[in-house]
Protein backbone atom coordinates (compact mmCIF):
# COMPACT_ATOMS: atom_id res chain seq x y z
CA UNK A 1 0.00 0.00 0.00
CA UNK A 2 1.07 3.76 -0.44
CA UNK A 3 2.20 5.80 2.23
CA UNK A 4 -0.30 7.36 3.46
CA UNK A 5 -0.38 10.72 6.08
CA UNK A 6 -1.10 11.24 9.71
CA UNK A 7 -3.77 13.11 8.85
CA UNK A 8 -5.49 10.70 6.92
CA UNK A 9 -4.95 8.04 10.02
CA UNK A 10 -5.97 10.48 12.44
CA UNK A 11 -9.16 12.01 10.98
CA UNK A 12 -10.65 8.04 11.62
CA UNK A 13 -9.03 7.49 15.01
CA UNK A 14 -10.95 10.81 16.13
CA UNK A 15 -14.27 9.17 14.75
CA UNK A 16 -13.08 5.94 16.02
CA UNK A 17 -11.89 7.02 20.02
CA UNK A 18 -9.03 4.95 19.41
CA UNK A 19 -5.34 6.22 19.13
CA UNK A 20 -2.64 5.65 16.54
CA UNK A 21 0.76 4.06 17.39
CA UNK A 22 3.59 6.19 15.72
CA UNK A 23 6.99 3.97 16.61
CA UNK A 24 10.21 4.72 16.07
CA UNK A 25 12.93 2.52 14.47
CA UNK A 26 16.38 3.10 14.42
CA UNK A 27 17.33 0.20 12.03
CA UNK A 28 15.94 -1.97 9.25
CA UNK A 29 15.11 -4.91 11.69
CA UNK A 30 12.58 -2.80 13.92
CA UNK A 31 11.36 -0.93 10.62
CA UNK A 32 10.17 -4.63 9.60
CA UNK A 33 8.62 -5.66 12.91
CA UNK A 34 6.47 -2.49 12.97
CA UNK A 35 4.96 -2.96 9.74
CA UNK A 36 4.75 -6.74 9.98
CA UNK A 37 3.16 -6.40 13.63
CA UNK A 38 0.91 -3.44 11.97
CA UNK A 39 -0.38 -6.37 9.36
CA UNK A 40 -0.75 -8.95 11.51
CA UNK A 41 -2.64 -7.02 13.53
CA UNK A 42 -4.84 -5.20 11.04
CA UNK A 43 -3.75 -1.90 12.71
CA UNK A 44 -2.70 1.63 11.12
CA UNK A 45 0.52 2.59 11.75
CA UNK A 46 2.57 5.76 12.27
CA UNK A 47 6.68 4.63 11.61
CA UNK A 48 8.56 7.70 12.76
CA UNK A 49 12.31 8.70 11.84
CA UNK A 50 14.22 11.26 14.78
CA UNK A 51 17.37 13.30 13.88
CA UNK A 52 19.07 11.25 15.01
CA UNK A 53 17.83 8.14 13.08
CA UNK A 54 17.94 9.82 10.26
CA UNK A 55 22.02 11.10 10.81
CA UNK A 56 22.33 7.21 11.68
CA UNK A 57 20.66 5.57 8.62
CA UNK A 58 20.57 8.86 6.38
CA UNK A 59 17.61 10.26 5.05
CA UNK A 60 17.45 8.40 1.46
CA UNK A 61 18.12 5.02 3.13
CA UNK A 62 15.19 5.34 5.76
CA UNK A 63 12.65 6.34 3.29
CA UNK A 64 13.77 3.51 0.76
CA UNK A 65 13.08 1.13 3.75
CA UNK A 66 10.12 2.17 4.64
CA UNK A 67 8.83 2.21 1.20
CA UNK A 68 9.78 -1.06 0.78
CA UNK A 69 7.90 -2.02 3.43
CA UNK A 70 4.71 -0.21 3.42
CA UNK A 71 4.87 -1.77 -0.47
CA UNK A 72 4.02 -5.16 0.59
CA UNK A 73 1.42 -4.70 3.17
CA UNK A 74 -2.18 -3.51 2.70
CA UNK A 75 -2.57 -1.60 6.01
CA UNK A 76 -1.98 2.02 6.09
CA UNK A 77 1.35 3.66 6.95
CA UNK A 78 2.33 6.92 7.24
CA UNK A 79 6.12 8.23 7.25
CA UNK A 80 6.87 10.85 9.98
CA UNK A 81 9.43 13.01 11.18
CA UNK A 82 9.64 13.37 14.85
CA UNK A 83 10.43 16.33 16.22
CA UNK A 84 12.14 18.34 13.23
CA UNK A 85 13.96 21.01 15.16
CA UNK A 86 13.85 23.74 12.05
CA UNK A 87 12.15 24.85 9.21
CA UNK A 88 15.40 23.40 6.63
CA UNK A 89 14.98 19.56 8.30
CA UNK A 90 11.16 19.31 7.81
CA UNK A 91 11.73 20.66 3.66
CA UNK A 92 14.43 18.19 3.25
CA UNK A 93 12.18 14.87 4.33
CA UNK A 94 9.08 16.92 3.03
CA UNK A 95 11.16 16.30 -0.13
CA UNK A 96 12.37 13.11 0.69
CA UNK A 97 9.14 11.56 0.77
CA UNK A 98 7.66 11.65 4.15
CA UNK A 99 3.91 11.48 4.22
CA UNK A 100 3.95 13.68 7.44
CA UNK A 101 6.09 16.22 9.04
CA UNK A 102 6.69 17.72 12.47
CA UNK A 103 7.95 20.98 13.23
CA UNK A 104 9.27 21.17 17.33
CA UNK A 105 8.97 25.16 18.01
CA UNK A 106 8.26 23.99 21.63
CA UNK A 107 11.08 25.58 23.54
CA UNK A 108 11.12 28.78 21.47
CA UNK A 109 8.60 32.05 22.30
CA UNK A 110 5.23 31.52 21.21
CA UNK A 111 4.71 33.74 18.27
CA UNK A 112 8.41 32.40 16.73
CA UNK A 113 6.80 28.63 16.91
CA UNK A 114 3.39 30.06 15.11
CA UNK A 115 5.40 31.66 12.15
CA UNK A 116 8.33 28.76 11.86
CA UNK A 117 5.02 26.01 12.05
CA UNK A 118 2.67 28.10 9.74
CA UNK A 119 5.79 28.59 7.03
CA UNK A 120 6.19 24.41 6.82
CA UNK A 121 1.75 24.37 6.84
CA UNK A 122 2.07 25.93 4.09
CA UNK A 123 4.39 24.17 1.75
CA UNK A 124 3.63 20.77 3.14
CA UNK A 125 -0.25 21.43 2.46
CA UNK A 126 0.89 22.19 -1.21
CA UNK A 127 1.77 18.63 -1.38
CA UNK A 128 -0.79 16.77 0.70
CA UNK A 129 1.62 16.09 3.38
CA UNK A 130 0.15 16.98 7.15
CA UNK A 131 1.92 18.67 10.04
CA UNK A 132 2.40 18.33 13.58
CA UNK A 133 3.51 21.05 16.40
CA UNK A 134 3.94 21.29 19.57
CA UNK A 135 2.60 23.66 22.28
CA UNK A 136 3.82 23.35 25.81
CA UNK A 137 7.20 21.15 26.27
CA UNK A 138 7.72 18.06 27.11
CA UNK A 139 11.32 17.59 28.58
CA UNK A 140 13.74 14.85 28.64
CA UNK A 141 15.00 12.67 31.22
CA UNK A 142 18.41 14.26 30.71
CA UNK A 143 17.50 17.52 32.07
CA UNK A 144 16.54 16.12 35.74
CA UNK A 145 13.26 17.59 35.31
CA UNK A 146 11.35 17.73 39.04
CA UNK A 147 7.36 17.48 39.10
CA UNK A 148 7.22 21.16 39.62
CA UNK A 149 8.98 21.84 36.41
CA UNK A 150 6.71 19.49 34.35
CA UNK A 151 4.10 21.22 35.43
CA UNK A 152 5.12 24.39 34.57
CA UNK A 153 6.18 23.11 30.88
CA UNK A 154 2.80 21.74 30.85
CA UNK A 155 0.26 23.12 27.49
CA UNK A 156 -2.20 26.47 28.66
CA UNK A 157 -5.35 25.22 26.85
CA UNK A 158 -6.26 28.83 25.29
CA UNK A 159 -2.66 28.98 24.10
CA UNK A 160 -3.61 25.49 22.44
CA UNK A 161 -6.42 27.22 20.70
CA UNK A 162 -4.34 30.31 19.36
CA UNK A 163 -1.54 28.18 18.15
CA UNK A 164 -4.03 25.72 16.10
CA UNK A 165 -5.87 28.59 14.60
CA UNK A 166 -3.16 30.58 13.28
CA UNK A 167 -1.11 27.59 12.04
CA UNK A 168 -3.51 25.61 10.52
CA UNK A 169 -1.56 22.93 11.87
CA UNK A 170 -3.24 19.16 11.25
CA UNK A 171 -2.25 17.63 15.06
CA UNK A 172 -0.78 18.91 18.18
CA UNK A 173 1.37 17.33 20.63
CA UNK A 174 1.02 18.71 23.82
CA UNK A 175 2.61 18.38 26.89
CA UNK A 176 0.34 17.04 29.67
CA UNK A 177 2.62 15.52 32.09
CA UNK A 178 5.26 13.05 30.35
CA UNK A 179 8.93 12.95 30.18
CA UNK A 180 11.21 11.84 26.98
CA UNK A 181 13.06 8.43 27.74
CA UNK A 182 11.73 7.62 30.85
CA UNK A 183 12.79 4.85 31.49
CA UNK A 184 10.01 3.78 34.29
CA UNK A 185 6.26 3.59 33.66
CA UNK A 186 5.60 6.44 36.23
CA UNK A 187 4.58 9.06 34.57
CA UNK A 188 1.01 11.30 36.01
CA UNK A 189 -1.11 12.76 33.52
CA UNK A 190 -3.64 15.72 33.37
CA UNK A 191 -6.31 14.45 32.28
CA UNK A 192 -8.82 17.53 32.60
CA UNK A 193 -5.54 19.22 30.58
CA UNK A 194 -6.46 17.06 27.92
CA UNK A 195 -10.02 17.15 28.05
CA UNK A 196 -9.98 20.86 27.68
CA UNK A 197 -7.32 20.84 24.60
CA UNK A 198 -9.55 18.36 22.90
CA UNK A 199 -12.76 20.78 23.64
CA UNK A 200 -11.16 23.93 22.29
CA UNK A 201 -8.97 22.22 19.82
CA UNK A 202 -10.73 20.54 16.88
CA UNK A 203 -7.49 18.81 15.85
CA UNK A 204 -6.27 14.96 16.42
CA UNK A 205 -3.63 15.59 19.97
CA UNK A 206 -0.36 13.47 20.23
CA UNK A 207 1.06 12.20 23.33
CA UNK A 208 4.80 12.26 22.89
CA UNK A 209 7.00 10.51 25.94
CA UNK A 210 4.24 7.97 26.20
CA UNK A 211 7.01 4.84 27.18
CA UNK A 212 6.77 6.34 30.76
CA UNK A 213 3.27 6.08 30.96
CA UNK A 214 1.13 3.16 32.66
CA UNK A 215 -1.34 1.08 31.14
CA UNK A 216 -4.44 3.32 33.04
CA UNK A 217 -3.15 6.36 32.02
CA UNK A 218 -2.79 5.21 28.41
CA UNK A 219 -6.49 4.48 28.24
CA UNK A 220 -7.54 7.39 29.77
CA UNK A 221 -5.50 9.28 27.98
CA UNK A 222 -7.46 7.80 24.73
CA UNK A 223 -10.49 8.29 26.63
CA UNK A 224 -9.73 12.32 27.04
CA UNK A 225 -8.76 12.87 23.28
CA UNK A 226 -5.27 11.29 22.81
CA UNK A 227 -5.19 10.09 19.19
CA UNK A 228 -1.45 10.14 18.37
CA UNK A 229 0.74 7.72 20.89
CA UNK A 230 4.62 8.20 20.23
CA UNK A 231 6.48 5.22 21.50
CA UNK A 232 10.30 5.26 20.98
CA UNK A 233 12.23 4.49 24.23
CA UNK A 234 10.11 0.75 25.33
CA UNK A 235 11.34 -0.14 21.91
CA UNK A 236 14.64 0.73 22.07
CA UNK A 237 15.16 -1.17 25.69
CA UNK A 238 13.12 -4.13 23.83
CA UNK A 239 15.69 -4.57 21.04
CA UNK A 240 18.56 -4.13 22.69
CA UNK A 241 17.79 -6.47 26.19
CA UNK A 242 16.87 -9.06 23.68
CA UNK A 243 20.33 -8.68 21.26
CA UNK A 244 22.03 -8.42 24.70
CA UNK A 245 20.73 -11.56 26.06
CA UNK A 246 21.15 -13.22 22.89
CA UNK A 247 24.97 -12.27 23.07
CA UNK A 248 25.34 -13.76 25.95
CA UNK A 249 23.54 -17.08 25.61
CA UNK A 250 25.83 -17.77 22.83
CA UNK A 251 29.29 -15.93 22.99
CA UNK A 252 31.25 -17.88 19.81
CA UNK A 253 28.12 -16.71 17.21
CA UNK A 254 29.57 -14.83 14.36
CA UNK A 255 26.02 -14.36 12.33
CA UNK A 256 24.68 -10.70 13.46
CA UNK A 257 21.78 -11.71 11.89
CA UNK A 258 21.28 -14.23 14.89
CA UNK A 259 21.07 -12.14 17.63
CA UNK A 260 19.65 -9.23 15.17
CA UNK A 261 16.64 -11.61 14.61
CA UNK A 262 15.81 -11.86 18.50
CA UNK A 263 15.61 -8.18 18.68
CA UNK A 264 13.21 -8.01 15.96
CA UNK A 265 11.16 -10.37 17.55
CA UNK A 266 11.21 -8.83 21.34
CA UNK A 267 10.30 -5.67 19.06
CA UNK A 268 7.16 -7.10 17.62
CA UNK A 269 5.99 -8.18 20.80
CA UNK A 270 6.46 -4.93 22.43
CA UNK A 271 4.51 -2.98 19.18
CA UNK A 272 1.80 -5.73 19.59
CA UNK A 273 1.13 -4.72 23.42
CA UNK A 274 0.89 -1.21 22.37
CA UNK A 275 -1.45 -2.22 19.30
CA UNK A 276 -4.16 -3.82 21.73
CA UNK A 277 -3.51 -1.18 24.42
CA UNK A 278 -4.57 1.62 21.77
CA UNK A 279 -7.48 -0.20 20.66
CA UNK A 280 -6.16 -0.33 16.58
CA UNK A 281 -6.05 -3.27 15.89
CA UNK A 282 -9.00 -4.23 13.44
CA UNK A 283 -9.00 -0.79 12.65
CA UNK A 284 -6.95 -0.95 9.16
Amino acid sequence: MVLVTNAYLLKKADEGGYAVGAFNANNMEMIQAIIETAEEEKSPVILQASQGAIKYAGLDMIVAMVKSCAERTKVPVSLHLDHGTDYEQNVRCLRAGFTSLMYDGSSKPFEENVATTKRIVDIAHIVGVSVEAEIGRVGGTEEHIVVSEVEALMTDPGEAKKFADLTGVDSLAVAVGTVHRMMTREAKLDFDRIAKIKKLVKIPLVLHGASGVPDDGVKKAIAAGIRKINIATELNKSFTNAVAKAIKDAPSEVDPRKMLTKGKEATKAAVREKMKLFNSCGKA
